[in-house]
Order: C-alpha cells, then sequence, then structure tokens
C-alpha cells in the first residue's frame, strides 16, 4: 500500500517510543516526521489489529546480506546488501568489514565510501584488521596485523571521512597509537576480538575515554563501543574474569556501549538476558553481524576473501566449521532478543536509540519525534516485517 511522494501521509496504530507503547498517529511529509502521539488523522492509514510501528533499526556491524559481500563485493554487491537491509528493517546501515590485506581494504573502503556518498549507508565499521590472532573468529590469521600508525592513518584516509568506527584488540602492542589515531580523526574505538585480560582492557578503556575528553571529541557521541560482547573473547573464570565482567559494569556507568548478536545462535537466551540486567538497554547495541548470506537460502557464500556455508539458519566457516557472522537481519534479532526475555521497548532500544548516539545521530534517526527522518518499520504482532520507510518513502510497501 504505497502512498504519494511528497504529500502529508500518516499511519494510525501502536507506537514503540523510548517512553513505552502507545497508540497514535505517525505523520510526515517528503522526508521528515511531522507529527506523533495521540489524537487522529482522517488521512491516516489504520494499521490492522497487533501491528508496531518501530523506529528504524540502526545496525552498526553487517558485513553484506542478500548475497552481497561489504568487502569483495563489487558496487552492485554493496548496493544489493544495502538494499536488502534496508527492505528487512535496518534504515540505518554500518558496514563492516572483515580482515584483508590492506590493499584490499582500501579498495572496499573506496566503494564503501561511494555508497555513503550516495545515501546508502551511514558509514564504514573496519573489523580488524588488528585483531588478535587468538581469538580471530572468522577473520583468516594471515590477514591479521599489529598496528601502526602509518597503516592505521592508511586505513582512515581510504574512508574518505566515512570510517565511523574500527574494533581492534587492545593488548596488541601499538594499540595506543591506533587509539589516538582513530580518536583524533573522529574515529569511534570499538574493543573486540581480544583475548586480553581485566587489566589490558581496563587500561585500553581509560586511554580511550582520556583520549575523547582532551580532544571534545564532536564527530560521535564520544562513547567507544566493544564488538559483540562475550563472543571472540575469553569466557569469564572466577580467577581470570577477562573483559567481560569490566565491560558490563562500564557499560553500566555509561561509559561505552556493548554490542549483542542476540540471535539465538552467539548468545543463550540466559546470557542475553544478564547482559540487559548488568548493563541496562540503554546500553546495549543490538546488532545482526550479518553476512551475504542474510536473507538467501541455505547454501555457501563470501565472508571477503572466505567462504562460509549457512544452514538451518547458522553461518560457519566452509571447513573449519568456526562461526562466521549471522544469517539473519537486526529485525530478527529483535525478536530473538524478546523471545529471550528482554521487553520489546528494551530490544527496541537497542536497537534504534542506542546506536544512533553512538553514531552522534540522535537528533537524525533512531526515534519517531518529529522533526527526524521519517524512518520506520511497521511489524505484525509477531514482529515480522509488513513494511519499511526510509527517508519518508516506502521502500518495503505495507501489506494488506
Amino acid at each position: 500500500m504505497a502512498l504519494p511522494h511528497g504529500t502529508p501521509t500518516a499511519l494510525s496504530g501502536r507506537l514503540v517510543t523510548e517512553a513505552g507503547i502507545e497508540e497514535g498517529v505517525l505523520a510526515w511529509e517528503g522526508s521528515r516526521i511531522t507529527g506523533t502521539g495521540s489524537g487522529s488523522r482522517k488521512d491516516a492509514v489504520k494499521l490492522p489489529e497487533g501491528c508496531l510501528i518501530l523506529p528504524g533499526l540502526i545496525d552498526l556491524h553487517c558485513h553484506g546480506a542478500g548475497g552481497g559481500d561489504f568487502t569483495s563485493g563489487s558496487a552492485a554487491d554493496i548496493r544489493t546488501a544495502a538494499a536488502h537491509l534496508h527492505r528487512s528493517g535496518s534504515t540505518t546501515v554500518l558496514a563492516s568489514t572483515c580482515a584483508a590485506p590492506l590493499a584490499d581494504l582500501e579498495d572496499a573502503f573506496s566503494r564503501l565510501a561511494d555508497a555513503v556518498e550516495a545515501g546508502l549507508l551511514a558509514g564504514i565499521h573496519a573489523e580488524g584488521p588488528f585483531l588478535s590472532k587468538e581469538r580471530s573468529g572468522a577473520h583468516d590469521p594471515a590477514f591479521l596485523l599489529l598496528p601502526t600508525q602509518p597503516d592505521v592513518a592508511r586505513l582512515v584516509a581510504a574512508g574518505r571521512g566515512h570510517l565511523a568506527s574500527m574494533t581492534y584488540a587492545p593488548e596488541l602492542p601499538g594499540s595506543d597509537v591506533l587509539v589516538y589515531e582513530l580518536v583524533m580523526h573522529g574515529v569511534i574505538p570499538s574493543i573486540g576480538h581480544t583475548d586480553g585480560s581485566t587489566e589490558q582492557t581496563t587500561a585500553a578503556l581509560d586511554l580511550i575515554n582520556e583520549e575523547l575528553a582532551s580532544t571534545g571529541f564532536a564527530g560521535f557521541s564520544g562513547r567507544p563501543t566493544a564488538t559483540h560482547l562475550f563472543n571472540a573473547m575469553p569466557a569469564i573464570h572466577h580467577r581470570s574474569p577477562g573483559p567481560v565482567p569490566l565491560l558490563l559494569q562500564r557499560a553500566r556507568a555509561g561509559e561505552i556501549a556493548v554490542e549483542l548478536i542476540a540471535d539465538g545462535v552467539h548468545l543463550h537466551a540466559e546470557t542475553v538476558r544478564m547482559a540487559f540486567t548488568i548493563a541496562g538497554s540503554e546500553n546495549i547495541c543490538l546488532v545482526s553481524d550479518s553476512t551475504s548470506a542474510a536473507g538467501c537460502a541455505s547454501g555457501t557464500y563470501r565472508l571477503g576473501r572466505s567462504e562460509v556455508t549457512v544452514m538451518d539458519g547458522t553461518a560457519v566457516l566452509t571447513g573449519s566449521g568456526a562461526l562466521a557472522g549471522g544469517a539473519g537481519s537486526l529485525l530478527d534479532v529483535v525478536r530473538c532478543a524478546t523471545r529471550a526475555g528482554v521487553g520489546l521497548v528494551d530490544a527496541v532500544r537497542s536497537a534504534t536509540a542506542v546506536p544512533a548516539g553512538v553514531l552522534g545521530l540522535a537528533d537524525e534517526v533512531g526515534s519517531l519525534r518529529s522533526g527526524l527522518r521519517a524512518d520506520a518499520v511497521v511489524v505484525t504482532a509477531e514482529l515480522e516485517p509488513a513494511g519499511v520507510l526510509r527517508n519518508g518513502e516506502w521502500i518495503r510497501p505495507l501489506e494488506h
């Protein structure tokens, strides 16, 4: 049920806001929301019973979708992946790259920067190549490097101002230089794929916050992140707790936002509930970590230079069987989080307002507020997509 572009439009139904779920109207004109809240409008489309209106979802960590890979794919592949993610409800997307030779990453950054400038992506997230070989996950250890100022600067330059975040292992020699270089250029450091101790993680987070404070970091929110907490990190041990407890506590204090791949594959439901209980939904970013296989049938797909096999909704490296990212969308993750016992409002907040704040876009996206970009996802009572509005246009028309 597509409505004419450029004319006042409105939906009537249940809106999911940061305050809760309320009956009301979402109205927009052109690319901007013009009003929300209670009341009625004669021109509002009344949604079926059980449907909900969510803000457009914001995915800080996804490697591709719909058969397109962000690291190795062509410009056409990037467009395909972005379009699939948008139609699935992720109206704001950071394109994640995986470890690869620096020259390959520079080429990928150039293609992704073009897509950012075309309005398809919100920025670039570099997952590596400065990661722990002991916690490499699906990343090829052959392409992992120790950080040096020239190499970090080379990648920052390749992003043409669109590199938004970079995952790194803080225990690596040279990581301090990496933090200085990233913060100086307005790039969020993200702690992940690390074999570091509690002490090393504490020192790293203190350094990041010190650098953010000293530079008056204005590019984004000034809050670092932790890449897919629990995954590619040491497990918690009572005599060697590793980074996880610290990151949860510092998240609770608002110093960091932690990512969770709450897709029913990467984390047990009890782990998801624990993280929300300790850190609070306002300090968690739900992410999909989607691969090119997202939205596709079981089979083999690309993750950078590697091949992944997807079967029954799980993506693994072909051969080794190591988990290799997600096979679903961020809306799938929100649904799984609610099934794990997370409240719907909390799950939606962690997929909208919190990542918007991390990106410094809270005045642009992430909420159903007047003046923000007209991004919304209409879902059924089962949280299945029924329509997606992006920038005031129906990219997934409302289903009857």
